[in-house]
């Protein structure tokens, strides 16, 4: 049996969209995933243990820790530039009043549950503290995102720890990634289906240079009614097996949070960064959201170009004559592929958290249904979307 190529499967074989025929617009690059940067890597720290009713500080827990470091391993306090933008400001990112004031990110960027937040930002200092103890010395400001993973994990369990953190920074590795109920992604849900973690890349010709913007995201958000794919409203004929919008003790219809991270290698200015952070929120339209009041829809973007400027750590003696940082950047007219880029790999992470799923169920018997393949190929297939 021939084995599916990275753009259609994940590396433990679950479909991605493109294994459905689902169409998107753009190139993608040849993993399809944020990591077609050179050197960007993920990692993944999932915890799923316990069942039956909820019994706060036993569980049951469907949570867990991602980590995206822009430069890998060994980049760790090699700045880039970066900017952050808030569609709704429901939620947390850590690190974000520096990002502002600097345009600058150095660290690695954990994605963790709401109420995990503290004890992710703990594990990556420590983590930083025992690889980079010279980085230490001065100040540390990690980047942590979350999402609310309640309806399905015992949130207030305080299950995850700082060496959750850890463990998902030393997991980070380049190449395919998992996608679906993995790492920050393991409890959450996207238009009342079993959503999470999703990515996808765009290749972006720029005369004789070939750039990549990747794409990865924490889908939590939504309702279901709201679900286009492909341009079809396919929610309203798929507003059966529905708990989680149905039940009283669910939270508000399309409430929950996302996350999405943005990253590319081409030469970017910080105010460049923050402008492609902006489209995230195109690509999230795509897949039919409106944005909710009970959302934290927060978004990072950053460039992996101009490597060894924007450094701003503590400096040593009087600036030498010619002390200065240069950048090199896309010209802003020249902007327009690399936001096109971006929506079109947000739209088509989020697609891909949703296929690369299955069904979980957590706290108190919350279920969550995934989105069923059958019927969303038939409804696709009904609107001559695919063949």
């Amino acid at each position: 049996m021939t084995a599916r190529p990275a753009s259609e499967a994940t590396p433990s074989g679950k479909p991605r969209a493109r294994a459905l025929g689902i169409p998107f617009a753009g190139t993608p690059g040849a993993l399809n995933a944020i990591t077609d940067l050179p050197g960007l890597a993920v990692g993944y720290e999932t915890l799923i243990h316990g069942d039956g009713a909820l019994r706060t500080g036993h569980g049951p827990v469907r949570t867990g820790v991602t980590a995206i470091l822009p430069r890998g391993r060994d980049g760790v306090g090699n700045p880039c530039a970066a900017g952050m933008v808030s569609l709704n400001g429901n939620g947390e990112m850590t690190g974000t009043a520096w990002i502002e004031e600097t345009g600058s990110l150095d660290l690695p960027i954990l994605i963790t549950n709401t109420h995990s937040v503290g004890a992710c930002h703990t594990g990556a200092i420590e983590w930083v503290v025992r690889h980079y103890p010279k980085l230490a010395e001065a100040w540390l400001l990690p980047v942590v995102g979350e999402t609310w993973d309640g309806y399905l994990n015992d949130i207030n369990g305080a299950h995850v720890k700082p060496a959750h953190a850890l463990r998902a920074i030393d997991a980070a590795r380049p190449g395919a990634i998992e996608e679906g109920s993995v790492g920050g992604g393991t409890g959450m849900n996207c238009y009342a289906f079993k959503g999470g973690c999703g990515t996808a890349s765009r290749v972006v010709p720029y005369g004789p240079h070939r750039y990549t913007v990747g794409a990865f995201v924490q889908a939590n958000f939504g309702s279901r009614h709201e679900l286009t794919i492909a341009g079809v409203p396919v929610g309203r004929e798929l507003a059966d097996d529905n708990p989680m919008e149905t039940r009283r003790q669910a939270a508000p219809a399309g409430a929950g949070s996302v996350i999405a991270i943005v990253g590319t290698d081409a030469p970017l200015l910080p105010a460049q960064c923050k402008a492609l952070a902006r489209r995230v929120g195109m690509g999230l339209a795509r897949t039919g959201t409106t944005g909710s009041h009970f959302s934290g829809d927060l978004f990072l973007a950053f460039s992996t170009g101009n490597e060894g400027a924007l450094k701003s750590r503590f400096s040593e003696g009087e600036p030498a004559k010619d002390e200065f940082d240069q950048l090199r950047f896309v010209p802003w007219g020249r902007m327009d592929p690399f936001y096109a880029a971006v929506a079109h790999a947000i739209e088509e992470a989020v697609v891909n958290a949703l296929v690369a799923n299955a069904t979980m169920i957590g706290r108190d018997g919350h279920r969550t249904p995934a989105l069923p393949h059958d019927r969303l190929v038939a409804l696709l297939r009904k609107r001559g979307v695919i063949s």
